[in-house]
């Protein structure tokens, strides 16, 4: 009796595995199945992480971008200012020196020195002053005032007196000179 019991309970056993071998070829098959879903899944949470992530840099790229271009706006003209201001101290001791000074020539040179310091200041940052008397009248560069009748032929059209000087900086207009045209 022990050897049927043995038996019968090998037979089980060899029916068991064969049935625990089916179930996991099923569960293999349904996991080839939804593997390329689980994969595309896995890709698209990767593609969506590197996206968000450029997102994100892209963002803090323009909002740093943002603040640089307001320092540049509100501190660029900083150096300028700090080369004009001791234009501005000449012109403090020049009108206070000229309290008690009698001579006019004296007074004269003074404004004439300081008016120089003005333009190289002006000039090393790269604004220089737009020539126009006996020019060519040219919209690009002149803003005509009045036109009156031309002293002679040869400044027809042209620019015959400066009313206020243009001025250059660094080769573009920086301010339009106001210009008598003669006709």
């Amino acid at each position: 009796m022990s050897n049927k019991n043995d038996e019968q309970v090998n037979d089980e056993l060899e029916n068991l595995q064969e049935k625990d071998a089916e179930t996991g070829k099923d569960q293999e098959l349904e996991n080839e199945e939804m593997n390329p879903f689980a994969e595309m899944e896995a890709k698209l949470k990767e593609i969506n992480d590197k996206y968000l992530r450029l997102y994100s840099e892209f963002e803090n790229f323009r909002k740093r971008t943002a603040r640089e271009k307001i320092d540049l706006i509100t501190s660029g003209n900083k150096s300028l200012m700090a080369k004009i201001i001791p234009t501005i101290d000449d012109f403090e001791r020049a009108i206070e020196s000229n309290k008690s000074v009698d001579d006019i020539k004296i007074v004269k040179d003074g404004f004439e020195l300081i008016h120089n310091k003005m333009i190289k200041t002006l000039e090393a940052e790269g604004v220089k002053v737009m020539l126009t008397n006996g020019e060519p009248f040219d919209v690009e560069f002149h803003e005509a005032i009045t036109r009156i009748p031309a002293p002679n032929k040869s400044l027809k059209g042209k620019v015959v007196d400066t009313v206020e000087k243009g001025y250059y900086l660094n080769d573009a207009v920086l301010r339009y000179a106001k210009v008598v045209v003669g006709s």
